[in-house]
């Protein structure tokens, strides 16, 4: 056994993934405080084909030293943009046709073992705050929230973890249909 080199894994080109086809979710960030967090997602993102990520509030934009540095280049590939406030980029996202579910712990949740998203629909997934999770004031506004599963003593992951695990599952059930 070998590993395989980064030239037989016949990835695409910038040009080529901005061309190809995306999964139909958007992934909004909601005042994450870490740029290192912040560039893995688009990581993450481009690993995935998403098709766009929303960064809000006191998330760090592109460019950025720190973000390119876990980034690796995926700030070009991936779709983004800046909004000041997650309510408002919450019920754009609504009125244009999407689907929107925070990725947070709350009373009525779905594990996310049990979500199945609709493959005809546009998704739209609300990761939040490192300590503080997603803003109070957006729950309302989302047609559900989405909780991953833990048992250990820690009451969350890292909003990378968490995005990485969400997309990836998001991917798996999407790509099957």
């Amino acid at each position: 056994m070998r590993k395989t080199k980064n030239e037989e894994l016949e990835r695409l080109s910038i040009g080529e993934y901005k061309k190809a086809s995306k999964l139909p979710v958007v992934v909004v960030l909601d005042n994450i405080r870490s740029t290192h967090n912040v560039g893995s997602v688009f990581r993450t993102a481009d690993a995935f084909r998403i098709e766009k990520i929303i960064l809000c509030g006191i998330t760090a934009v592109p460019p950025h030293r720190d973000i390119y540095k876990t980034a690796l280049g995926a700030t070009e590939s991936v779709e983004w943009s800046y909004a000041e406030s997650t309510v408002e980029t919450v019920r754009e996202l609504k009125k244009a046709g999407y689907q929107v579910y925070a990725v947070e712990q709350a009373d009525e949740n779905i594990f996310l073992e049990d979500f199945t998203p609709d493959p005809a629909a546009r998704l739209a997934l609300i990761f939040g705050h490192e300590v503080s999770g997603v803003q109070e004031a957006v729950l309302p506004l989302v047609d559900g929230c989405i909780e991953i599963p833990q048992s250990g003593t820690k009451h969350s992951l890292n909003i990378s973890v968490s995005a990485g695990i969400v997309l990836w599952d998001i991917y798996r059930k999407l790509a099957k249909n």
